[in-house]
């Protein structure tokens, strides 16, 4: 059983971001990850379905996709998705309040950054009807020379690992960052 450590003045009244980085951090943090689980989950199955199953690109669609086909060529879903990411990690980074912690959240949320500026210049292309370089499909940057399937398994997973190190680093923190969490996150071995 967790023991709050929220560190909220006594007396003001807690901010909706005060609330969601201190007692409601560990709540938020599992929702965030069951999200970011199932993105990740969708876009591994994917691929297992074109390099294992051996489907053509546009019939491996993810598990969503094979229920929803359009789902798949919505920029605006991808899209929606980039901003989830990166508003969630820049809602709950406040709660990690250690040095490694914050690092490898804060590089997480950096790379998301930029992955989520790729996917406004697809959702710019097809908002406007012109794709980059006169291409038949809306086209990212590093698209020009990694195919999508392939740069969205890259992206999501240099997203994923700074946040798996950073989320150990938030439940198990080292010795020394261990006396000011402003949440229940952090597990710790009994002292006996």
């Amino acid at each position: 059983m967790h023991t709050a450590h929220a560190a909220l003045a006594p007396g003001l009244p807690a901010s909706f971001m005060d609330r969601l980085n201190s007692d409601r951090h560990e709540l938020a943090l599992r929702v965030f990850m069951v999200i970011v689980i199932a993105h990740w989950t969708e876009h591994l199955l994917q691929g297992l379905q074109i390099y294992l199953l051996g489907w053509p690109v546009p019939e491996a669609r993810g598990a969503l996709g094979m229920l929803f086909p359009w789902l798949i060529r919505s920029e605006s879903l991808h899209y929606g998705y980039a901003l989830v990411m990166l508003a969630g990690l820049w809602m709950l980074r406040r709660g990690f309040t250690g040095r490694l912690d914050r690092f490898w959240w804060t590089t997480a949320l950096s790379i998301q950054f930029f992955h989520h500026v790729e996917h406004a210049l697809l959702q710019t292309q097809a908002i406007v009807g012109h794709n980059l370089l006169g291409r038949p499909v809306p086209t990212s940057l590093i698209q020009l020379w990694v195919p999508r399937v392939e740069l969205h398994l890259f992206y999501n997973t240099l997203v994923f690992v700074p946040m798996v190190i950073a989320m150990y680093y938030h439940l198990f923190p080292p010795a020394g960052e261990q006396a000011a969490p402003r949440c229940s996150c952090a597990i710790y071995a009994d002292a006996a």
